[in-house]
């Protein structure tokens, strides 16, 4: 195995994500308290928490999360469940049991650095770019065409991560049953899913399509509860499932007790949670609306189809990596740049940032943005 990159993402929020004044590129929705998400517990869960041994757990999982996980999904059981600490975990070894040397993996850009750098550390890799120019769209042809015999995964993430494009319901039905013609395993990041913008582009989960798809979930974006450090991979091959309980070993054996017992208390209250998170997201987004157009001779600006997270476009002669260096050293507003999301595999735009709509009271950070622009106008 390639030893793999820096993440160049931690990399830049290791130096200004607690020390910018202004966090405006935040990947999660607005977080609760512990005492907010107790308050939401049943009897059982309380006691279960404030009762709790603070010994090992199972390395699949606590059962009743599981079996909790298992209820959001069409056709998978929580034996077809296992969980991880974050989605970071599952996707690095999933794609180290499902890809070895002389395989093939298809990669859709941009995309979270490590569903690219962890494939291509194994082996040979393809990627296919969401179009810009067409409203991020994906081109079916252009996975058709990428796929060789040895090809054994094709990675993907709706709604994306930083576009927050969602494609369309027949396109994703589509790209599962191509995988299962060729015998690929479908893996989706599905991270952001229950933050669609309209309800009715929330795409099927690739677990409930196909045997061999690997469904991807996390508490930390969509619920916005990232300290809890619990994700997991939902798929209903459990042979595969069993390789991937094996590979933990060498990782974290198993999950913090507590935070699967609030992990659990936060997917029984999900329907809750995310009426509250895609709430907080109807009341932000026109606030951005208003910020863009006020500059529209420096943006192009599109709302995201789903997710907290928006990929602007900057028209300044400047560029955006000194565009996002000076903002943060001079206004203490954080923003994530193009280089950020560069690829190795395909041409990515170099004149974008990633921007976060999904925290509470974004006016302050804006109103310290608008006042940087002004000043330099």
């Amino acid at each position: 195995m390639t030893r793999l990159p820096d993440f160049r993402l931690e990399t830049y929020f290791s130096r200004w994500e607690f020390t910018a004044r202004h966090h405006m590129t935040a990947s999660d929705v607005q977080t609760m308290t512990l005492g907010e998400l107790l308050a939401l517990a049943d009897e059982q869960d309380r006691a279960a928490f404030e009762n709790l041994p603070l010994g090992y757990t199972e390395t699949y999982g606590d059962p009743a999360l599981r079996e909790g996980i298992a209820q959001m999904y069409e056709r998978v059981d929580a034996a077809d469940v296992i969980c991880f600490a974050g989605a970071e975990e599952a996707l690095y070894l999933a794609m180290n049991v499902l890809l070895d040397a002389g395989d093939h993996a298809v990669v859709v850009t941009p995309n979270y650095q490590s569903a690219e750098t962890v494939p291509l550390a194994l082996c040979e890799v393809t990627g296919v770019a969401l179009d810009p120019n067409r409203d991020w769209a994906l081109d079916l042809d252009q996975i058709k065409a990428a796929i060789r015999p040895n090809t054994r995964v094709m990675s993907v993430n709706f709604p994306n991560n930083p576009t927050g494009k969602v494609i369309g319901f027949a396109d994703f039905t589509e790209l599962a049953r191509i995988c299962d013609e060729h015998g690929i395993h479908l893996f989706s990041d599905e991270v952001y899913r229950g933050l669609e913008h309209d309800p009715a582009r929330t795409l099927p989960q690739a677990a409930d399509l196909s045997e061999r798809a690997l469904s991807l979930n996390v508490t930390s974006k969509s619920l916005g509860l990232p300290g809890l450090r619990i994700g997991w991979i939902a798929c209903r091959d459990r042979a595969l499932l069993s390789r991937l309980e094996r590979a933990k070993h060498y990782t974290t054996i198993c999950n913090s007790a507590p935070s699967e017992v609030l992990a659990r208390i936060a997917l029984k209250s999900r329907r809750k949670i995310l009426d509250r998170n895609r709430a907080l997201i109807a009341r932000n987004l026109p606030i951005f609306d208003t910020f863009f157009t006020e500059f529209a001779d420096a943006f192009e600006w599109q709302s995201p189809d789903g997710g907290c997270v928006a990929y602007p476009r900057y028209l300044g002669p400047d560029g955006v990596e000194e565009f996002c260096t000076r903002l943060v050293e001079e206004a203490g507003v954080l923003l994530l740049p193009a280089s950020i999301y560069r690829s190795e595999l395909t041409p990515t735009p170099t004149d974008r940032f990633r921007i976060g709509v999904g925290r509470a009271n974004p006016e302050d950070g804006l109103a310290a943005f608008s006042q940087w622009m002004r000043a330099r106008r």
